[in-house]
This record gives structure tokens, C-alpha cells and sequence, in this order.
């Protein structure tokens, strides 16, 4: 068997002396591993960095085995996030995601090309764009699991404007009058996800990822017995930081 694709590197360990299995999120065919031959050589590793656009050929006697891959180079954006720390744990959180949200071998081509404008607005925007950029994809990825959020009106009166809350239970939308009162038992809708075009700031990026920690905490990892990965919580906690507590 055999395919090629284009592909973000997710993740590599060492396999023997001169190989490394390299994990990736591919467009087509989804998140993928396989063995990369001569891997462990200086100038493989440079290639094979969490964050680096590859294009690979997968190839395997069988489809249930692991599998090689050959892989060259697309796009390095490495260098960039590993020196600014703030990019390096938004690069963890996003490969940590991927890794651990999405089934092995099922393609989410929306993930990917989300991915790859989120990944390249680490390397070139600010930091409340492309932390936005994130959240945003985080919401992306609960609709393509099957859990998408409603926020195109009120839960209760079905109103567009004035969009403040979602439900924790149902994930819609609530407006500002009927979540008054329930305010400390709903999650607050930050602005930028209803498409406003107001400068996106560091609460707002705080209340996007206490939104998308939730359901996917939820609905994602705790029915299967798992927690958020540590990368992602740590995301969290270093906005919390930037932000003021």
C-alpha cells in the first residue's frame, strides 16, 4: 500500500541508533505514524520538528502495519516557535490536541487546513491573533467531532443579538437578558467567536479557552476515561499569567 499527502509534524521519537517514528497530521488521511529510515541524522531532525509541513509517501506491505515514510521538507516554522515561549506552549497545546482528541487514521481535513492558519499565524502575528486563531480552532475541532457549539442564537428566545453565554449542558448560546440570572452557572461567550471585529483581548482569550476547556473536556476526554492533555492545560494557565491571574 501506498499514498502521499501533505502533512504537520506532531511528534518523533527515536526508533534504534538511525530511525525515528514520526507522528503526523496529514490532510487527507488524517493523523498518521510511520517509520522514518535514517531519521535520527542530523539533517532529519532539523525537518522532523513539531510545527514543520512535510510532504510524505507512507508505504506498508499491509494496512494495519506501522509503516515508512519518506518525507521532505515544505515549510520549517520550528525555529521561530521554540525561541519565544509563549508560541512553544501554544505549538504543544495544539500538537498535544491533535495527538490525543483525534482517532488515528480518520481523516479531518477542516483540522488540518485550520491547522496549518493557525500555525502560520504563530510564526507571523501577535499574540491576542493568533491566540484567537486558536480558540477558534479549538471550536473547530468540537464540530468535527460532533460537538459542535450553537451560537447562532438564544437558547430560550432565539434572538441573534446580544450573545453573552453559552450552556453548559447544551452548548448554545444564551442572550445577556435571560443568562442575568444564571450567570455563575453559564460559560461567557467572548465577542470574537460571534464574529465582532473589536480588538480580541487577553480576557476574552481567557473566557475562549475556559468555553472550548469545557466541552471538550466533557465531551471529549472524560467519557473515556482521560483528562486534557497537560500541554493544553498549561496554555491556560500561562494566558491566566499574561493576563493578570
Amino acid at each position: 500500500m501506498e499514498w502521499a499527502d501533505e502533512a504537520v509534524v506532531l511528534a518523533v521519537r527515536a526508533h534504534g541508533e538511525h530511525s525515528a517514528v514520526l507522528d503526523v497530521l496529514t490532510r487527507t488521511h488524517g493523523r498518521y505514524a510511520g517509520l522514518v529510515r535514517g531519521g535520527a541524522s542530523r539533517k532529519a531532525r532539523a525537518a522532523l520538528q513539531p510545527g514543520n509541513s512535510l510532504h510524505v509517501v507512507w508505504r506498508a506491505r499491509l494496512a494495519e502495519h506501522l509503516g515508512n515514510f519518506a518525507a521532505e521538507p515544505l515549510q520549517a516554522r520550528s525555529g521561530v516557535l521554540i525561541e519565544d515561549r509563549e508560541r512553544l506552549v501554544g505549538l504543544n497545546a495544539f500538537t498535544a490536541m491533535v495527538r490525543t482528541a483525534l482517532p488515528e487514521r480518520e481523516p479531518h481535513e477542516g483540522v488540518f487546513e485550520a491547522g496549518l492558519v493557525l500555525l502560520d499565524a504563530m510564526v507571523s502575528q501577535e499574540s491576542t491573533d493568533w491566540l484567537a486563531l486558536y480558540v477558534r480552532w479549538e471550536v473547530g475541532l468540537l464540530k468535527e467531532l460532533g460537538f459542535g457549539l450553537d451560537l447562532s442564537g438564544c437558547a430560550v428566545t432565539g434572538q441573534r443579538e446580544d450573545l453573552t453565554h453559552v450552556s453548559p449542558k447544551s452548548g448554545r448560546a444564551v442572550s445577556s437578558g435571560v443568562a442575568e440570572p444564571y450567570r455563575d452557572r453559564l460559560l461567557e461567550l467572548p465577542p470574537f467567536l460571534l464574529g465582532a471585529k473589536n480588538a480580541v483581548g487577553r480576557g476574552d482569550i481567557r473566557a475562549g479557552l475556559s468555553l472550548t476547556e469545557h466541552f471538550l473536556a466533557h465531551r471529549v476526554f472524560y467519557p473515556h476515561g482521560r483528562d486534557l492533555p497537560a500541554a493544553r492545560v498549561r496554555l491556560q494557565e500561562l494566558v491566566g499569567q499574561l493576563d493578570g491571574g
